[in-house]
């Protein structure tokens, strides 16, 4: 209904199979047309304050303009869509009585914002461990937990979406762009937002919840080993070569952020 050919839809993108993404290192859109940046997550989204690796988005509304309009995603626009969802009486029928004025274009980004908050993964081993259920995690994910906040991962990653609520630079103590080399338009992340050269290269902190669902990981897609990603995080974000012991404890923290999924991830689903 929402993309231009009909053959994109959000979960397209956002599968709740799968971990509430697509597990490609770049999404595909209409026409097989190839994205700039890995799709982030939509499980725990409400809790993030902005939406998109660069922030651009300030609310859950907001960001259902994105990939409607972007031309590598869904290539459609407000009128098409509300014609659509018009013509279809089941559509027409279930919008009127939520809404008074029936299928607009307002009304279709506020009804996918609700269905994305109820997209909460709660009652994590971690949560359980939190609550004071100390078997909850295994012995690794407890030195993993105690590694997390002495090394410092937790100065970004934390709160109650474990990450998400604030921008960070990619590089705080090693420049991973000149490293990893061919720099594109995405990889400058918030910049492409505010023009301010102190944003090149910052982004969204992601959430760490369900993180072991989500490869691969960064907003390239560079890695899809959880224990790489833990790696390259210690070398650029802390400075530190981690020993392989170090990292296998902090994998062991991140897999017991694993919550229950929604009900609704019982199926990927066609629409929207």
């Amino acid at each position: 209904m929402l993309s231009r050919d009909r053959s994109v839809a959000c979960a397209s993108c956002h599968d709740l199979a799968a971990g509430g993404d697509d597990g490609q290192v770049r999404s595909y859109g209409v026409d097989g047309r190839l994205g700039s940046i890995n799709a982030p997550t939509v499980f725990n989204a409400a809790l993030n304050p902005v939406q998109f690796w660069d922030g651009r988005a300030p609310s859950l509304e907001a960001q259902v303009n994105g990939p409607i309009h972007h031309p590598a995603e869904m290539d459609s626009d407000w009128d098409t869509v509300v014609s659509r969802l018009t013509q279809d009486a089941e559509y027409q029928r279930t919008f009127a009585e939520v809404y008074p004025d029936g299928v607009t274009a307002e009304n279709v980004a506020s009804a996918i914002a609700e269905f994305e908050r109820t997209l909460i993964t709660p009652n994590s081993p971690f949560d359980r461990f939190l609550r004071g259920e100390h078997g909850a995690i295994t012995a690794p994910a407890r030195r993993g937990w105690s590694l997390f906040r002495e090394i410092g991962c937790a100065s970004c990653h934390q709160g109650r979406n474990v990450g998400g609520n604030m921008f960070q630079v990619f590089g705080v103590l090693g420049d991973y762009f000149a490293e990893r080399g061919d720099i594109q338009p995405a990889d400058l992340g918030r910049y492409n937002v505010t023009g301010r050269d102190r944003d090149r290269h910052v982004f969204r902190v992601p959430s760490l919840r369900n993180v072991a669902l989500t490869a691969p990981y960064f907003h390239d897609g560079r890695t899809s080993s959880l224990a790489a990603a833990v790696a390259i995080m210690g070398k650029y974000q802390l400075g530190r070569e981690l020993e392989a012991e170090d990292v296998g404890d902090l994998v062991a923290f991140l897999n017991s952020l694993t919550g229950v999924l929604p009900s609704a991830a019982g199926s990927s689903g066609e629409s929207p």
